[in-house]
């Protein structure tokens, strides 16, 4: 039996929302005219979206329409057939590599590590330190799940220890695939408002969803 974290009434943020300034990169993000085909299949064409800085985007559309595909092209995963996909100017690699966090669908977690493995391995790996991976598990109530295998982990505990790299390393843009999809209603409001702290940050956000997401954003649907 796995343990669980005994849930409190409301969640506390004890890291300090992240403030991103225009130097700072990826202000922007511009996609422009954009199309990606997949297994022979156009999946979209023309698809074009700018966001600024404390903009967020709720990418709307059936299942095969390629929400999934746009997110990883703007991670710099899959290639367009056509269009561009822009940075306010800051280069394409170095964006990538520093400027955007992006957690998929598969929480991308090893089964056999601990928690505390899987969260220290992505908070190096996005630049973070260990004192920031450890105040990222205590805002998402995951400090008694550390030494766990992730493998006996609910679902909707791997997506927060998933999340957690949002808050241990602080990047710019978010690039979420179904964030909420396995969390329950009070974590659901949780990352709502841990979303508004971010945009109201100078973050962005674009983040594929079937359910509305739980802050103001903007729609862009695509059509399978």
């Amino acid at each position: 039996m796995c343990r669980t974290a005994k849930l409190s009434r409301r969640v506390a943020w004890p890291i300090p929302t992240a403030v991103f300034r225009s130097e700072d990169l990826i202000s922007t993000l511009q996609i422009t005219t954009a199309a990606i085909r997949r297994g022979g299949r156009l999946l979209f064409h023309g698809v074009s979206l700018t966001l600024a800085a404390g903009q967020a985007c709720a990418l709307t559309g059936p299942n095969g329409s390629g929400k999934t595909s746009l997110l990883r092209a703007v991670a710099g995963l899959v290639r367009l057939e056509a269009g561009e996909i822009g940075f306010g100017g800051v280069d394409p690699t170095e964006a990538r590599g520093d400027g955007l966090h992006l957690v998929g669908h598969a929480d991308g977690l090893k089964p056999a590590r601990t928690a505390r493995e899987e969260l220290a391995f992505w908070t190096r790996w996005c630049g973070g330190t260990e004192a920031s991976a450890a105040a990222a598990a205590q805002t998402l109530e995951l400090t008694p799940l550390m030494d766990l295998e992730v493998r006996r982990l609910s679902a909707g505990q791997r997506r927060r220890l998933a999340m957690a790299r949002l808050l241990a390393a602080p990047r710019p843009l978010w690039l979420l695939d179904e964030p909420l999809s396995p969390l329950d209603a009070r974590w659901r409001d949780a990352f709502g408002a841990l979303m508004r702290e971010h945009l109201a940050g100078g973050g962005l956000i674009l983040a594929a969803v079937h359910d509305p997401l739980p802050v103001h954003a903007v729609s862009l649907e695509l059509a399978a």
